[in-house]
């Protein structure tokens, strides 16, 4: 029998603070070599792009394989969304695909647990801090939901080209956080802050680098290929850059990528990868005046731990469908 999961099941039983304890466990598997992650597969069908990104941790016990499409067609043509995706959990000692869910819900979240589990060991550790957000969005939410699991925050800016976005951003995850959140006039407000959160769909640097304040701690997370960045070559150079993997942010990540090869940084500025901090390999932040930045690619080892963390939670709440295939 196979599970299969909707989104709104996936939800009912995803917490960020769960998701982030297995998404650390699972970075800490890749950095002992216990992790098989080959990176993802593209294709690209008429119309569309499809990806497969298939991952299997050892200590864990998660095997598993999540497929995303990017069909910018759907919604006009088929009522469907731009982007889908669905994760295929198995069992590693049978191979039996014993759980379909949806991917959607998962990837965001797990995508924030490990921003999340980067700014427990690299933001400064003071209470009170203010958690600036570029962005406002799915992502820009969940982001906030991680830092604020890690850090006592006083309150957050948010700042987005959208003031709809932001004031359903503010709605939604005001409450949610019982924290107060601000909508930022400008970008530069978000510049003032402690923790500031790059979440958004720009292909360019949505920032000057050179603002940034001593002692900050930045996580980026929306570009995701090589010739997009939404962090410019200033704040790069000035910061200790940890990733999720060095292979994917010398192919997937601009960010990094494109001041490299215009010979503004050596390769070696990449200072560690989040495993190597988790497992104490190498050490995080040295100094309150240290900036540090986490560039988040996203890999399939997180769906594939937070899978396993969705089935097993939706086996012992008894929902979802079983359905013989």
């Amino acid at each position: 029998m196979t599970l299969i999961l909707n989104r709104s099941e996936v939800a009912s039983v995803l917490t960020m603070k769960d998701c982030m304890a297995v998404v650390e466990q699972a970075f800490r598997e890749l950095s002992e070599g216990t992790a098989v992650l080959p990176l993802r597969t593209a294709i690209t069908p008429p119309g569309g792009l499809s990806l497969y990104m298939p991952a299997y941790l050892k200590q864990m016990g998660a095997l598993a394989c999540k497929v995303v499409t990017v069909y910018k067609n759907n919604p006009v043509n088929h009522n469907l969304p731009t982007t889908i995706g669905k994760v295929l959990l198995q069992d590693p000692e049978t191979g039996n695909v014993i759980c379909i869910m949806d991917g959607g819900y998962l990837t965001a979240v797990r995508t924030g647990a490990a921003s999340g589990v980067a700014t427990r060991y690299l933001a400064r550790k003071q209470e009170g801090q203010v958690a600036g957000i570029f962005g406002a969005g799915v992502q820009a939410k969940m982001q906030l939901w991680a830092i604020a699991e890690v850090r006592k925050l006083s309150k957050a800016l948010v700042f987005d080209l959208s003031e709809e976005a932001v004031i359903k951003f503010i709605a939604e995850m005001g409450p949610k956080l019982n924290l107060e959140i601000i909508a930022a006039a400008s970008s530069d407000e978000i510049m003032k802050n402690d923790i500031i959160v790059a979440a958004t769909s720009s292909s360019n640097p949505i920032f000057d680098g050179n603002k940034v304040k001593e002692g900050t701690h930045i996580n980026g997370i929306g570009s995701h290929t090589a010739v997009q960045r939404e962090l410019d070559t200033a704040i790069v150079k000035r910061s200790k850059f940890v990733g999720d993997s060095y292979e994917a942010c010398f192919k997937e990540s601009g960010d990094i990528i494109i001041p490299v090869n215009a010979g503004e940084i050596p390769k070696e500025h990449f200072y560690a990868e989040l495993g190597e901090l988790i497992t104490g390999k190498k050490v995080g932040r040295t100094s309150e005046s240290e900036i540090t930045l986490f560039k988040s690619n996203g890999l399939a080892i997180q769906d594939a731990a937070t899978a396993k963390l969705v089935y097993e939670k939706a086996v012992s709440a008894g929902i979802g469908l079983q359905v013989e295939i």
